[in-house]
């Protein structure tokens, strides 16, 4: 039998790296596979399947018994779903000025969520009780809409990390409060492999709620998932999924990713790897002359301060970019298939810039 034809035709240089984001990287190879095997025959839609069956066993081991996964189709719309399955339709939601729910998700949580966000400016990314009581208040007061969740990203937009402790000291004081909390986990496994914790450990185990599971930015070709950890606290999950767009019907092709990542420690490897070629490249930069590091580098991102017009010609060289570029504030992110060699040749380029 001869193979099925094709078309296709490659577009681009497979060797081709850049710093831009872990979004730009491709399929890991095993969760190619695992796509594969998946493939033929029929399944049942919508969730029925075989493999969406088998995630919530895996989820269960990393998250807790009564942990519960929804597959969705991207990191924006796990958000969205879980922010949505913890309030009210007055209710509102405190995060980061930095957060991703605020500033990179084009005001779908207030738009298509019909939530509120209170911001909060944070040094770090990261917020703390006190820092949550700058807009804990106004329950009664129905001129406001009224504080219900409390958003927290690990690891941080700025590539910093919450401690097991910190979490815990948030979740108590939000849940004094009477709000739930949601982790946004679109780079959890970089969090844990870099505090060298189970996922459980800031999750659960400290009284999150409910968080999203990121699987694109660690290998995955497409999917995250909403993970239910306190039943108590959500209303109506699967509804509020198909609602908001996010019910696959060929789900088992999301599951499947998931799967490869979380079964075993593929997850944690590839975190750990990324992770690791941020160090290099941050041990790297901080031997230029007028490069400033900013923040502490935690996870697989390096935060930096450089010359505007050596930023824009090191674009042309390969591809990251300005965080705040007024302040020539530039953000590299580093995969889990950069390699020391993409490293080392972006150094290079750097210093070389910096040198004309």
């Amino acid at each position: 039998m001869n193979p099925p034809r094709t078309d296709a035709r490659r577009h681009h240089d497979p060797q081709t790296r850049g710093f831009a984001s872990d979004n730009y990287a491709g399929v890991h190879p095993e969760v190619m596979a695992a796509l594969a095997l998946a493939n033929g025959g029929h399944q049942v839609a919508y969730g029925e399947d075989d493999y969406t069956e088998n995630l919530q066993r895996i989820v269960r081991g990393h998250f807790g018994p009564t942990a519960e996964a929804f597959p969705v189709f991207n990191g924006t719309g796990a958000n969205v779903v879980a922010l949505q399955a913890v309030t009210d339709r007055w209710g509102a939601v405190i995060c980061a000025e930095s957060a991703h729910i605020n500033v990179d998700e084009g005001g779908a949580p207030e738009r298509m969520g019909g939530l509120k966000l209170l911001t909060v400016a944070t040094p770090d990314g990261k917020l703390t009780p006190e820092l949550i009581d700058r807009q804990a208040y106004g329950w009664e007061d129905e001129h406001r809409a009224m504080p219900q969740v409390v958003s927290i990203t690990q690891s941080t937009e700025l590539g910093t990390l919450y401690t097991p402790e910190e979490i815990r000291a948030i979740c108590e004081h939000a849940h004094a409060h009477g709000m739930k909390v949601h982790l946004d986990g679109s780079r959890i496994a970089n969090a844990a492999a870099s505090l060298d914790v189970p996922m459980r450990t800031f999750t659960n185990a400290v009284g999150v709620d409910i968080l999203s599971l990121g699987g694109t930015k660690n290998g995955a070709m497409f999917g995250e998932a909403v993970v239910v950890i306190n039943q108590d606290a959500v209303s109506h999950m699967r509804h509020l999924r198909k609602l908001s767009m996010q019910l696959a019907s060929k789900m088992r092709f999301v599951s499947v990713q998931l799967e490869a990542l979380l079964a075993k420690d593929l997850w944690l490897r590839n975190a750990r790897h990324a992770n690791d070629m941020a160090q290099r490249l941050a041990e790297g930069v901080r031997a230029v002359h007028g490069v400033e590091i900013l923040h502490p580098v935690q996870v697989n991102g390096v935060f930096a301060r450089l010359p505007h017009e050596v930023g824009e010609r090191l674009q042309k060289r390969f591809r990251f970019y300005f965080w705040d570029e007024a302040a020539g504030v530039v953000r590299w992110m580093c995969s889990f298939d950069t390699t020391e060699e993409d490293v080392d040749a972006f150094v290079a380029a750097l210093k070389e810039e910096m040198a004309r």
